[in-house]
């Protein structure tokens, strides 16, 4: 069953649509929107159990390519240039390769297509470790995080899904759905199940330089799965690069879109 997403839409034109990562939301990449919604109509969703949409169980990409896929339809805008990070990537490749006819074109950062071998699920840990109903502000929240998760900018994009209601603290995302569908979040189905067909049209795969997400091992099967695909990378840039390089990256989305 597919649930009916909440997004933001901003601009006229052709449409383009943002898919965030694990622990993302459309809010992440308003920065983006704005700076494309110039020339597009841009649609930045909040894909299920994060954000503002529904808590459901189930994270495998089939299911959340289908909710992409009922969102498109719902609003007319087939095909659509769909832009996806990391997790939002991996959907996005899902849905290029089992409803083609959707996607104009293809832009995935930061993530390749294969199964993913960094330790997430401990972040998801240590967020649901987190005494919410003992902090009384986000410092405390943080202090919490900081004996697992070391990274301060790493605490800082996971407290972006912290929230107040009541006057008590809660996370705005499905924790316990992300815990039970990690093994699905990580994996990506093609690199076991070979689709009939790859995606045959344009696509760009836009890497972090300092990231090790996207590796050369991963090349040949991003040109078997994507055969008109390009690589490039962002020099210096971490997996956040829309947001830690924000000019260089949109240089780069902004170059493919006007090329196809």
């Amino acid at each position: 069953m597919t649930v009916e997403l909440a997004y933001q839409e901003m601009g006229r034109g052709e449409p383009v649509v943002i898919l965030h990562g694990l622990f993302g939301s459309k809010r992440n990449w308003g920065a983006v929107a704005k700076a494309l919604a110039g020339r597009f109509r841009v649609f930045a969703l909040d894909l299920r159990n994060h954000g503002d949409s529904p808590w459901v169980d189930g994270m495998s990409y089939a299911e959340l390519a289908g909710d992409v896929e009922a969102f498109l339809r719902a609003h007319a805008i087939t095909p659509a240039t769909v832009i996806g990070h990391s997790m939002g990537g991996k959907t996005a490749m899902t849905l290029a390769l089992t409803r083609p006819e959707l996607i104009k074109r293809l832009v995935v950062v930061d993530i390749a297509p294969a199964p993913t071998r960094k330790g997430l699920g401990p972040l998801v840990d240590a967020m649901a470790e987190v005494p919410l109903i003992e902090c009384d502000t986000r410092q405390d929240v943080d202090a919490h995080l900081a004996a697992a998760v070391p990274d301060a900018r790493v605490r800082q994009f996971l407290m972006q899904n912290l929230t107040r209601e009541n006057g008590q603290y809660r996370w705005r995302i499905n924790l316990a759905a992300l815990d039970a569908g990690m093994a699905d979040i990580v994996d990506f189905p093609a690199a076991h199940q070979p689709p009939v067909c790859c995606y045959p049209g344009p696509a760009r795969f836009i890497a972090g330089g300092a990231s090790d997400y996207v590796q050369p091992r991963h090349t040949a099967e991003i040109q078997r799965l994507f055969p008109k695909a390009r690589l490039t990378h962002v020099p210096g840039a971490g997996h956040w690069l829309h947001a830690e390089a924000e000019g260089a990256f949109l240089r780069e989305v902004s170059g493919f879109l006007e090329e196809t």
